[in-house]
């Protein structure tokens, strides 16, 4: 295929506005936590919120997604401001991109395009970027006569980092061809990792499961004893990373996989194959949930769910409660405010009913290192029951 040609990225910060179409069964708080999510994904891309527009809808608008009044508000926003992008929380059709961009003249960036842009720019070995490549191009496929256009008019930024050049990439057979060149380069990557599986096929297997940037990183870094990325952004971690743990003398494989996250675009998901293959394979599950998040029962739901997606809901799972430090602090403050003469403690925690529906559950701070011992206590006790049925004569 020839040498990618990526993007310079090095400008000043981009600048964006978020748009929100909720339907009017979300509650405000609702759309303020899922704006503030669209808003972190956005930092985490590389640009700076300057306001957030909301338009409450039964659905929306088939040309322009919102309002034609709405839209006037965006634009005069826009205009006033100097803003570079505007980002909508939700998939876009490519007929609604091009209306909105023929009205706002800016860069238009819906949900998908922006993930995309944050996989590409954590994705640091050859599978990952043939991964994100691939996803990239199906993703563009319907919306070339619209977006190729950005890609003549921009030098760099959100949604620019791929995947090729400028010119002859219009041409739709040509991408349908790139598509096809990165689908055989990602079956020889899935056949290698089939192999490497193989090879280490009689070990336990665990992996990490999560929402993005509840810290599975960094309890992987605790268990493993090694040096794998972690950072308080979205996907800080896009490769899955595989370790060899081994707890009172039980060796087990453990991984880190990709964070999930509501609205994961279905192109990604199927091109992240071989990674999830880690999780559909594995013999047990850690679910890594942040509890200090006001909306970890959701993130708990979506996870649960995507898991249903690839196949994998009916594996033991280890129900993990992380950041308890920065939850406790929170609900002191709470009951500070409220004069209540009570101290929360994690015994509390574990008489609610997340440790009764959810048992066993651990509830841990991997930054303070609170409580890990027992988190390998019962990861031990876990992958020795494993390994025991597995190999019986090996007592």
């Amino acid at each position: 295929m020839g040498k990618k040609q990526f993007y310079d990225t090095a400008k000043p910060q981009e600048s964006a506005v978020l748009v929100a179409v909720p339907s009017y069964r979300q509650t405000d708080e609702q759309t303020k936590e899922y704006l503030d999510e669209l808003a972190f994904l956005t930092e985490t891309a590389g640009a700076q919120t300057v306001k957030r527009f909301v338009q409450k809808l039964d659905k929306p608008d088939r040309a322009t997604f919102v309002g034609s009044g709405k839209l006037d508000e965006i634009n005069a926003f826009v205009k006033e401001h100097g803003i570079d992008m505007v980002i909508f929380d939700d998939d876009l059709t490519p007929s609604q991109v091009r209306n909105i961009e023929r009205e706002l003249q800016v860069k238009i960036v819906d949900r998908s395009l922006l993930i995309l842009d944050i996989f590409a720019l954590r994705a640091k070995t050859a599978q990952a970027h043939a991964q994100v490549e691939m996803a990239q191009y199906q993703y563009l496929l319907p919306r070339l006569t619209n977006l190729w256009t950005h890609l003549s008019k921009q030098k760099g930024g959100i949604g620019m980092k791929g995947p090729g050049e400028t010119e002859i990439e219009t041409d739709r057979r040509i991408v349908r061809e790139k598509i096809t060149l990165l689908k055989e380069r990602l079956k020889k990557f899935e056949k290698q990792n089939f192999e490497q599986r193989k090879a280490r096929a009689g070990m336990v297997r665990v992996a990490l499961v999560g929402y993005t940037n509840v810290g599975k990183s960094t309890i992987m870094n605790l268990l493993s004893k090694s040096d794998v990325f972690a950072e308080n952004k979205l996907f800080a971690t896009v490769d899955a990373t595989v370790r060899k743990v081994v707890l009172e003398n039980i060796p087990f494989l453990l991984s880190d996989t990709v964070g999930f996250i509501r609205k994961l675009p279905t192109k990604l998901i199927e091109s992240f194959k071989s990674t999830l293959d880690e999780i559909r394979e594995a013999d047990l599950l850690v679910h890594v949930v942040d509890i200090s998040h006001p909306s970890f029962e959701d993130h708990i739901a979506v996870v649960n769910e995507t898991l249903k997606d690839i196949n994998s809901a009916d594996k033991p799972v280890l129900l993990v409660f992380n950041k308890i430090d920065q939850y406790l602090e929170q609900r002191e403050q709470e009951l500070q405010e409220e004069e209540a003469d009570v101290r929360p403690s994690i015994d509390d925690l574990k008489a609610t009913y997340m440790a009764k529906e959810h048992a066993p559950a651990l509830f841990i701070s991997a930054t303070n290192k609170l409580n890990i011992e027992d988190l390998r206590e019962e990861l031990q006790r876990r992958v020795a029951e494993i390994h025991f049925e597995r190999y019986p004569n090996n007592v």
